[in-house]
């Protein structure tokens, strides 16, 4: 009986390409192996067409990574509501799936060549918190499989400028999956947020474009929504008509940093906190020394400089592509320039 067990343990542990995470030994669940077992995409699953209940979303200014583009879906239990919050990510009901495709453009200049899909990320939320599970795509585009263990691609593609891209691209495991997701001692969703959807989407199902929180209400899925005009809605980060200076750099340092960089984040201790509800402008690291920086710190005092990026902490890590010095350290390779740029223009223009 027991040779049987450890034959039966050791085969389920080659299927996910790791050993079984800590969810499998204390609920004894296992999510589906195959993506298109969600059920969540019609059609050819590669094409991301969201099956019906399925709900597609974007954010005003999203995560950078490595350039990548995303597609984002979420999936809810037939007839159950995420409950609206002003200022924080909604209140998802158990049953909830979130789903987050990584994909580039084989040309970004002529999209009509096609595009390859990396990775797909799936929240779920279970009756004890929320659950990450990494799933990466074959060759073929046909399907995506579970991976625990992350995993690694070597990608090309040509950007809008026609310069030809390389990457080793890293899908994480699901161990960093979590360390990005925790926030207050517990996992979940980090953009969601009523400020990141109040903007406008084109909808395939409504055949119209419409903003994402009252399609939400009109979709079901959105309870105790109080309207636009009391709705707080986040700038785009490279759109100057969309925001000011000041709340376009906040806003990519609350999406980009502050699920971590926030007094109940993981990256607490450092006493720089970046997230959007941050006021003291010490804290957002305005003449504060770093606490332990190393050679993070690049040989500057301080977190930022009024009126000079180039001897300021921060641009100086979101520059760097060193591991012991790159800030977020984890989920991107590349230099994000545009990001930078602009955070810099934001500090040279402190006074």
């Amino acid at each position: 009986m027991k040779k049987a067990f450890f034959i039966l343990f050791a085969f389920s542990t080659l299927l996910l390409g790791a050993n079984l995470p800590p969810y499998f030994q204390t609920e004894g669940k296992m999510p589906p192996l195959k993506l298109s077992e969600y059920k969540a995409f019609a059609g050819p699953i590669a094409e991301l067409n969201p099956a019906p209940g399925v709900i597609p979303y974007n954010l005003n200014t999203p995560l950078f990574s490595d350039y990548a583009e995303k597609s984002r879906f979420v999936m809810l239990p037939p007839g159950a509501k995420a409950t609206y919050n002003e200022m924080y990510v909604f209140d998802f009901p158990v049953g909830t799936k979130i789903f987050k495709t990584f994909w580039y453009y084989k040309d970004k200049r002529k999209p009509e060549k096609g595009r390859f899909l990396i990775e797909t990320r799936v929240l779920i939320h279970e009756e004890n918190g929320w659950a990450t599970w990494p799933y990466i795509w074959d060759e073929k585009q046909t399907e995506a499989t579970l991976e625990v263990a992350g995993g690694r691609r070597d990608i090309q593609w040509v950007d809008e400028d026609g310069k030809k891209q390389k990457l080793n691209y890293v899908v994480p495991n699901q161990n960093q999956c979590k360390s990005c997701h925790k926030q207050y001692e517990e996992i979940g969703p980090i953009g969601p947020a009523a400020r990141q959807l109040n903007g406008d989407l084109a909808y395939s199902q409504a055949g119209k474009t419409h903003n994402q929180l009252e399609y939400w209400q009109e979709a079901g899925i959105l309870a105790d929504f109080p309207g636009l005009d009391q709705a707080p809605k986040a700038p785009v980060w490279n759109d100057p008509a969309s925001g000011s200076l000041e709340d376009r750099a906040r806003i990519y340092l609350d999406i980009n940093c502050g699920h971590c960089h926030n007094p109940k984040g993981p990256a607490n201790t450092s006493g720089m906190y970046l997230d959007i509800h941050q006021t003291d402008l010490s804290f957002l690291g305005l003449g504060k020394p770093p606490i332990a920086a190393g050679r993070g710190s690049g040989g500057r005092q301080y977190g930022i400089v009024a009126g000079d990026a180039e001897n300021s902490i921060l641009p100086f890590r979101m520059a760097s592509t060193d591991p012991g010095i790159m800030m977020p350290e984890l989920g991107r390779k590349m230099t994000h320039i545009e990001g930078v740029a602009l955070i810099r223009e934001w500090i040279d223009g402190m006074k």
